[in-house]
């Protein structure tokens, strides 16, 4: 007999399902690391009958395996050629094979055998798969809190905000439903009621965080002296790393409650399962939208005033780098929080650019130009070498005359070659 697996893609995970053996060797020739898709649960969930009975026993009879959708298992959807359906976003096919091998390609006749060809327990398997792709990134927030060392409570203490203060103790309820649903598989009206009012605590809370940063941004737009900007970047190191880690508590919980909701119109309303699933990953994907331009935004005014500081580095070499590296501190956080949230960055952390550099580079342009080019060259728009010169209690290395000397060096050894 012919060893068939079948694929399902949400765009999230990969969802590889048939008998445990063949899933194993289709899996571990790809080196993709997976997890028990859980697909026993849908035994129970739609009724009696005949052919009901029929799609437990198929259930029974394979395993499912999830693999989250990365560069290199995506390729594999691609190697596949999955076929997309307009209707419900998944892209589905079977991997046929003989003698305990898995040939290349995809077969897109409805096989009997096939659990493709029943839609409740395809709608069933893509709201289990949304489900664990979210518990992952759930498990990677949390890994995320850990690295960063943030106490998301104590923030959210420290605010005066009473809906702030609500938000711990709906992330204790959260979670202490979470736990129950483990031990009994399945969401009631008993379990669902504790939870269903919590998603506005969450927004407020979500809300709050991403005007903190907002208001961060525009301060830094309003900036122009470089010393504002390298004392308020400074103090952005921790306010942004702070309100990055409420929002990733906020965006761990509403993950946590779709969960949640998903088991409930599971074992409620099975039916409606499907397009349920699809509101919710709309409202989830809405949610990563307006985090990703709030954060967007700050980092483009970090990136910004890094770029004023390279350009004044000659006549601030103490705080320009230090914004720099404020800048790139911050920039690199977003960038890791994005990671966490799956939230794709095109930015990277501006390149730091040390005053020395800078300083050098001045220098070689001088050489080049001649002897009237120096004021050109260091005034960086900032004033002439003599003003730089007059300044030079506010300027704690003394550039203005290091690069004097620099100058007459490179003239002695000029004339002693």
């Amino acid at each position: 007999m012919d060893n068939e697996i079948q694929l399902i893609s949400d765009g999230d995970g990969l969802a590889v399902i048939g008998n445990p053996t063949d899933v194993d060797r289709f899996l571990v020739p790809e080196g993709l690391s997976s997890k028990d898709l859980g697909l026993q649960r849908l035994k129970s969930v739609f009724g009696t009958g005949a052919a009901v009975a029929q799609a437990g026993s198929e259930i029974a009879a394979n395993s499912g395996r999830w693999v989250k959708l990365t560069p290199k298992s995506a390729g594999l959807v691609k190697k596949y050629g999955l076929r997309e359906s307009s209707k419900t976003g998944l892209s589905t096919g079977v991997v046929k094979g003989q003698k305990g091998q898995i040939r290349g390609f995809v077969e897109f006749v409805k096989s009997p055998r096939s659990l493709l060809t029943n839609p409740a327990i395809l709608a069933g398997a893509a709201g289990i798969m949304a489900q664990v792709a979210m518990q992952q990134t759930m498990t990677e927030i949390t890994d995320y809190l850990a690295t960063i060392d943030e106490k998301v409570d104590d923030v959210l203490r420290a605010q005066k905000d009473t809906a702030l203060a609500r938000m711990i103790g709906v992330g204790f309820v959260i979670e202490e439903t979470m736990t129950i649903r483990e031990k009994r598989g399945r969401v009631d009206e008993i379990m669902w009621s504790k939870v269903q009012t919590a998603p506005t605590t969450i927004a407020d809370t979500q809300a709050y965080a991403l005007l903190q940063l907002d208001a961060l941004a525009e301060k830094m737009e309003r900036k122009n002296e470089i010393g504002a900007l390298a004392t308020t970047a400074k103090e952005a190191e921790s306010v942004v790393r702070e309100w990055l880690a409420v929002l990733a508590r906020c965006f761990q919980l509403q993950d946590a409650i779709t969960v949640l909701e998903l088991d409930r119109v599971l074992d409620a309303s099975p039916e409606e399962l499907d397009g349920h699933r699809l509101g919710l990953k709309a409202a989830r994907q809405n949610r990563l939208e307006h985090i990703s331009r709030s954060t967007e935004r700050l980092v483009a005014r970090m990136t910004a005033a890094a770029g004023t500081a390279n350009a004044k580095v000659l006549l601030h070499p103490t705080k320009s780098p230090a914004l720099v590296r404020s800048s790139n501190l911050v920039a690199t956080g977003v960038h890791d929080f994005h990671g966490r949230l799956g939230i794709e960055s095109g930015r990277q952390s501006s390149e730091e650019r040390r005053w020395v550099d800078a300083a050098t580079e001045a220098r070689d342009k001088a050489l080049e130009t001649g002897a009237k080019g120096v004021d050109a060259a260091i005034n960086l728009g900032n004033g002439s070498l003599d003003q730089a010169g007059s300044a030079m209690g506010k300027l704690s290395s003394g550039i203005a005359s290091q690069a004097r000397r620099w100058l007459g060096n490179e003239e002695e050894r000029s004339e002693k070659g």
